[in-house]
This record gives C-alpha cells, structure tokens and sequence, in this order.
C-alpha cells in the first residue's frame, strides 16, 4: 500500500496526531511551527529524518502529498487554501473557517482543486457516536425528528497548567472565543449519524462570568454556554452547545425518530441506552437496550491507545483512505463550512437574544456572493488587528481585575 508522505503544520494539537498517523502506515516527512517551544518538542519526538520548518512559506514546498493543519482555531482556512491551490490534500482541525469570507474562499478553492479536503473532526468515531450511527442508518429508530448534542468542557479557574499551555498569551484566540463557534463537537455527530444539514440557527448565551478575586481568567467572554437551536433540511431539529462550561465534563449526544431513540449515558463511559415503544421494536431488541457497544474494528488495539476515545486514530486513517481509495470524505468542505456557519451566525442570534439567521448552502453561487465580503471576527488578526465583533453576549462585559491579574502572572511562565 502507498505510503502517504505528510506534513503537520502546528506542532502542540499536531503532535497529539504523531502516533496515529505513523500506527495508519503514513510517512511523517516535514512539520512546522512558529514557536521554536513546540518545534523543539516535536524533534524530540520525531528525531532526525524529518524536515523542521519555523516558516509556512517554505514548509509548504517541500514535496508531500497532504499536509494536516493543526495551527490555531482560527485561523486554518487561509493555509487550507494555499495547500489547495498547490495540489496537496488537506486535513484541517477545527473550525474550517473563521469568517463566513473565508467559508466561500474555501469553498471556492476546494471546487478548483484536485486535492482533497476533510475535516478533522474526531467526536463522530467515539464508540458510542459510532454506535449511534449505525442504530440511525439501520432505521429501526424510523424517521429522525429531533437530536441533541452536547460537548461540556469546563475548567477550573485554579488550573494553572491550562492557561499556560491552552491560553500562552492574553490575545490569544480561546480568551476571545465565543461559546457557540467551538460547535463541531457537539455537532458534527449528530450530523453523521442522521445526515441531516442545519439550515436554520437560533441561539442564547448562558452569562455567567468568573468573578472570584481567586479565579484565573483571561476570557473577555463572560458566557458559560451557548444553548443553539437548528432547524434542519430534513424538517428535523438539533440543539447544541458549542463549548459549554457549566456541569460537570462530558460529551452527550441523543437521537430521537419516530419508533424510537438512542443516547449515550452521561458519566457511564461509553454505554448506550436505546429504547423503542413497545409496538414499534424489532423483534430481536427488548423495549429499553442498555449495553455497552463494541469496536467491530481490526484495529482496535490501536484505537484504544490513542486520544479523544479512539477519534484521532480513526479520523487519521479516514482521511488516508479517503486518498489512497480517491474516495469523498465524510467531513468534505460542505459539511465542514456549513458547521462553520452555524457557529459564526449562531453567535450573531445569541447578540440579537435569538434572532434566526438562515445559514448559506455553499454550494450555490448566489449564497457565496451573499457572504463572499462579510470578515467580521471576535479574535485578534494574524498581524495583531484588533476584533471586529465583540465575543460575548454583554456588551459592557470587561474581565474582572483579579482573575486577569493572575492569569497575566501565571502565564509568565511557560511549562
């Protein structure tokens, strides 16, 4: 089988993906970072054999066949795009594009090029969203009305460490991050598994901000959650989170139809529950189904060891197949930009305390042209330009003195 030679661009989320791509039979040939801390730390890693970049402009000429994107949040559509255009295929973590501009400059690439584009989401090959697609495409659960989707990550306000290595400096993108653009992880589950595409988006802020003197914030955002409202092309519906930071960690995820539904279990690893009505389940199932569901999966020793329940392992080899067998990936541009939207204009509905916001299909010219010029953005530009929309649901919110004073001390140093 063809060696795959790529290329990781972001060595802190990129080197989580080291052993998943080299255990997926792909030749790690080149990466790149601006900062010499995660540049250093990846050729520990990596060794000799491997060409070091601290430049994309010359990372990008060195011969690969695809290059995985794992530099900030928001900022991976620019580099998509120039891979693109250059032929080389693309595995962009999430979000795809950090403006509604750049979702139809992706869009636009994406079309011209031969290259691939995937997102690299990972949420969807958990073994409990595995199972819940596969429950969906048996159709046992009949015509899907409604589902949920919920990634809870919360942080402790002490917890030193976090800030350091997830927020190194005060402009950086996670302490302007509204709650509703970290969608694809709540989302993008739900989406695979039902094949339904939102086409319509409310959404309202859940304002809570740390105002403990003993907190440690940096976050100009004072919202704990985003609660969003989808309405769907199949006439389903979706309510998600983005990030939310209320309750206790998890990922939840339910999917409800006409016979019957399945949810993962909160708190009880990756149990499922599936339950149908009593005059509508298949013969073989009780009533109410709780178990525990399995990998069926030749690699699932190698699954098991890697991160984010087994996701990165799996993405990493969809993404491989997807080239070495010239097939469409399941997370293509569309599906990718569409949660893009989703998340930019969910955060304008919560501005506007749920005013809805029809989300564009991409596909079609005269969507594009609708946004093609529209680069508002709640975070600071690449060269320092300051936000062009405020990032959280209070407009007269500022972070409290206290927590800001000790997140600028903690970060001083660097672990």
């Amino acid at each position: 089988m063809k060696q795959i030679k790529i290329g990781v661009f972001g060595c802190n989320r990129g080197g989580d993906y080291f052993r998943s791509l080299l255990a997926n039979n792909a030749d790690i040939v080149a990466v790149c970072d601006k900062d010499d801390f995660w540049l250093n730390k990846a050729k520990k890693r990596l060794g000799d054999g491997v060409a070091y970049y601290a430049s994309f402009d010359e990372f990008i000429e060195h011969p690969m066949d695809a290059v995985l994107l794992a530099n900030y949040f928001n900022e991976h559509a620019p580099f998509a795009i120039r891979c693109l255009e250059k032929g080389i295929h693309v595995l962009s973590e999430c979000t795809a594009a950090g403006t509604m501009a750049e979702c139809v400059q992706l869009v636009r690439a994406a079309e011209k090029s031969k290259a691939k584009y995937m997102l690299c989401e990972n949420y969807p090959f958990m073994k409990f969203n595995r199972e819940i697609k596969r429950i969906c495409d048996s159709g046992t659960l009949g015509k899907i009305l409604y589902a949920e989707g919920e990634y809870n990550h919360p942080v402790a306000s002490s917890d030193v460490a976090f800030m350091r290595k997830y927020k190194p400096y005060a402009e950086h993108w996670r302490n302007y991050l509204p709650r509703t653009y970290y969608i694809t992880h709540s989302m993008a589950p739900i989406m695979y598994a039902t094949g339904a595409n939102p086409i319509r988006v409310t959404a309202l802020p859940v304002f809570a901000p740390f105002d403990d003197s003993m907190a440690i914030s940096g976050s100009h955002c004072g919202d704990r959650a985003a609660i969003i409202t989808t309405l769907n092309d199949d006439d389903s519906v979706f309510k998600v989170s983005g990030c939310a930071g209320f309750g206790a960690h998890g990922n939840s995820y339910r999917v409800c139809g006409t016979e019957g539904q399945i949810e993962n279990l909160r708190g009880m690893g990756t149990q499922v529950m599936l339950r149908y009505n009593k005059w509508s389940k298949p013969a073989e199932m009780e009533s109410n189904n709780l178990y525990d569901p399995k990998w069926n999966h030749k690699d699932e020793a190698l699954i098991e060891k890697e991160g984010h329940g087994g996701g990165d392992f799996l993405v990493i080899q969809e993404f491989l197949n997807c080239i070495l067998e010239d097939k469409k990936p399941p997370f293509d541009v569309y599906f990718a930009t569409r949660m893009s939207a989703v998340a930019i204009l969910a955060h304008r509905s919560l501005l506007e305390l749920g005013m809805p916001y029809d989300i564009p299909d991409f596909r079609k010219e005269e969507d594009r042209v609708k946004w093609e010029s529209d680069f508002l953005t709640p975070f600071y530009g690449p060269n320092g330009e300051a936000p062009t929309l405020r990032c959280s649901s209070h407009a007269d919110f500022t972070p409290p003195e206290g927590p800001m004073k000790a997140y600028l001390e903690a970060i001083k140093t660097r672990e």
